[in-house]
């Protein structure tokens, strides 16, 4: 079913307010891929804060054009999904963990703002941890030498008591 041109004008601003707000775009071919996968597909995307979305070509061209992503319009051919995220690993994660168990979705490419990724670059994407785990793991960072110190600072208190308690069992014993 074709759209008119106000329901393309919606559906390109739809698509443009995505695009602002995106860190990364990833695009696969979906060409034989039957509804229940797609579906799990979306209900995936959805999960992890990804913006799944078929789209014809020329309407994703005209919502990238004068975007950071606009690049991307030379690799779009074809019966083409889009998955658009803020955060700039999650589409390449949910798309590269789809088209893994499922060999009929084909990563074509990706993006990130100002720079095009190829299947072999989105794949290194999605093998990279999210901004939160990173977020987690830089504090985890941050903790260890205060936390270290205050096991220190601790220590000297403890050995003390520790003393202690040895000189008093050692004169109750005598």
């Amino acid at each position: 079913m074709s759209l008119n041109r106000q329901e393309k004008a919606i559906v390109i601003e739809e698509v443009t307010t995505q695009v602002a707000k995106a860190q990364s775009i990833v695009v696969a071919e979906y060409r034989g891929l039957d509804v229940a996968s797609v579906t799990v597909l979306r209900k995936k995307a959805r999960e992890s804060g990804v913006y799944l979305r078929v789209l014809k070509n020329s309407l994703a061209r005209r919502a990238v054009a004068g975007t950071p992503f606009e690049a991307l319009s030379s690799k779009l051919a074809g019966p083409l999904i889009y998955g658009i995220s803020a955060d700039p690993v999650n589409a390449a994660k949910v798309l590269a963990a789809f088209a893994k168990d499922n060999d009929k979705l084909v990563i074509k490419a990706g993006a990130l703002p100002n720079s095009i990724l190829d299947v072999n670059g989105v794949k290194a994407l999605a093998t990279m941890p999210s901004r939160e785990e990173l977020l987690s793991k830089l504090l985890g960072t941050m903790q260890a030498p205060i936390a270290q110190f205050v096991r220190t600072l601790n220590e000297v208190p403890t050995k003390f008591v520790r003393g202690l308690a040895a000189v008093r069992d050692q004169k109750q014993s005598a």
